[in-house]
């Protein structure tokens, strides 16, 4: 029975550390939502670890005539992060990698359509022992009407 218990012990264990990564994730996307400003947040917190030569999409719609920024932001050890903007067709509208891999993205729609935002890990070209692993965050912003009306 005790042998039993400690096996129980060591499978809660291992299943509650995937958790603790994700949380940690988040807290990160918490914290990058400064690259918003002076955009409001839309309160969603998409976050996800991802390592070099790795990539994932995520699916959002956004609406015409409202102005937005995408915000995609890695831990400071990562390599740099390309992320393009597909519209459903995936014909590329943007590409960060053209701009020296920037962080930030502002645009504004003249029809309302879902949109693909592809990011990617780059991969380094020196020789390492590990391959650098961190967390990716995408946050997305958008501008109040009172705010561009006093503009």
């Amino acid at each position: 029975m005790k042998r039993f218990f400690q096996l129980f012990l060591i499978v809660a264990a291992l299943s509650v550390i995937p958790f603790i990564g994700n949380a940690q994730c988040k807290n990160f996307a918490k914290k990058a939502k400064i690259e918003l400003l002076p955009f409001i947040h839309d309160g969603i917190y998409n976050a996800t670890v991802l390592s070099e030569g790795e990539t994932a999409e995520l699916y959002k719609t956004f609406y015409s005539g409202q102005q937005y920024r995408i915000a995609v932001v890695a831990e400071a050890d990562m390599p740099k992060v390309e992320f393009k903007i597909m519209d459903a067709k995936r014909k590329v509208l943007y590409t960060n990698k053209e701009k020296d891999f920037a962080k930030t993205w502002d645009f504004t729609l003249e029809s309302s359509q879902q949109l693909i935002i592809a990011i990617q890990v780059q991969t380094v070209e020196q020789l390492q022992s590990d391959i650098a692993k961190g967390c990716i965050a995408v946050l997305i912003g958008f501008m109040n009407e009172e705010d561009k009306i006093q503009k």
